[in-house]
């Protein structure tokens, strides 16, 4: 199997269009395209449907995607196996504010060598067993053989449509959100992102549905725009971009503002210089002051190993 097509199918689910996938591989669409009909002719299935607003995954694509995920976790493994180079790391969406901080890191320190990955829920082990050398993530519990280090908090903000009460307020109280419908299919009990949000509904009496199966974000876009009672949260850093007749909204969430806090975590003991080099550049961060954050979350030191 052509693990450059699966990684271009695993780009697209995360990126949602075709176009952007080919912006986030650095092809061209046609490339995309001809990759995705070739995996799919290997595997006999249909994979997406593509409508004008985007590319969904059918019922052979949603079964074929975790799947998907774990070669290219085991393509990561077979690298480590046989070489050390180019600094690996993971963040859970290409879109989303880690990404963001990489990409700067990046530009900063262009000759560091990088690899970029997204693992979701396979991450932890792939650090253990040096598939990666590390990722962003939200610390609940830190095992022994890990270390981590507190990078940024992220404020949560409302998404919502022009028609929705709230579209045009300024900024809105976490309390206020309380009996508005906030749709969030992706959040997933057992996973970082849904102990977050669990914690931050109960703290406020609010109640997040994520309900129905999880079509990706074109679907929640599509909805918010169109609804006078449904809206989402997004972090303020995650590039959510929309088609400009959606007209949506983002509301700044405060008084407290909600956090997300993002940590880089790492194997205890890992020596890659490159690691060293990314701790120094992410050790500039001032924790958020007056803010909400889950009781659980932790903050690791910032101490980074001097570099002579």
């Amino acid at each position: 199997m052509d693990l450059d097509a699966v990684r271009t199918f695993v780009a697209v689910v995360e990126a949602g269009r075709f176009q952007d996938a080919a912006t986030d591989l650095s092809i061209t669409q046609q490339a995309v395209s001809k990759r995705i009909a070739a995996l799919e002719k290997t595997l006999g299935a249909r994979l997406f449907t593509r409508t004008a607003r985007g590319a969904r995954l059918t019922g052979d694509g949603e079964a074929f995607l975790p799947h998907a995920r774990e070669l290219l976790a085991a393509e990561l493994r077979a690298l480590a196996s046989v070489r050390t180079g180019p600094l690996r790391i993971d963040v859970i969406g290409r879109r989303l504010c880690p990404a963001t901080l990489l990409r700067g890191f990046h530009e900063a320190h262009p000759d560091v060598a990088l690899e970029v990955a997204t693992l979701f829920d396979t991450a932890v082990a792939a650090i253990r067993d040096g598939s990666i050398d590390a990722s962003f993530r939200t610390v609940l519990a830190l095992p022994e053989d890990l270390e981590a280090q507190w990078v940024l908090d992220e404020p949560i903000q409302l998404l919502c449509g022009p028609g929705h009460p709230l579209a045009e307020s300024p900024s809105v109280a976490p309390a206020e959100l309380a009996g508005h419908r906030i749709w969030m299919p992706g959040v997933v009990p057992g996973t970082e992102w849904g102990a977050y949000y669990a914690e931050f509904a109960a703290a406020f009496g609010l109640s997040i549905d994520a309900a129905g199966p999880n079509f990706g974000t074109e679907v929640v876009l599509d909805t918010i725009a169109e609804s006078t009672e449904v809206a989402t949260l997004v972090g303020a850093g995650s590039r959510v971009l929309w088609p400009p007749e959606h007209d949506l909204r983002r509301v700044p969430v405060e008084e407290p503002v909600p956090v997300y806090p993002h940590s880089l975590v790492w194997r205890r003991g890992n020596a890659h210089p490159g690691l060293t080099t990314l701790r120094n550049y992410l050790a500039k961060s001032e924790r958020a002051a007056d803010a909400w954050r889950p009781n659980w979350a932790r903050y690791p030191s910032q101490a980074v190993p001097s570099t002579g």
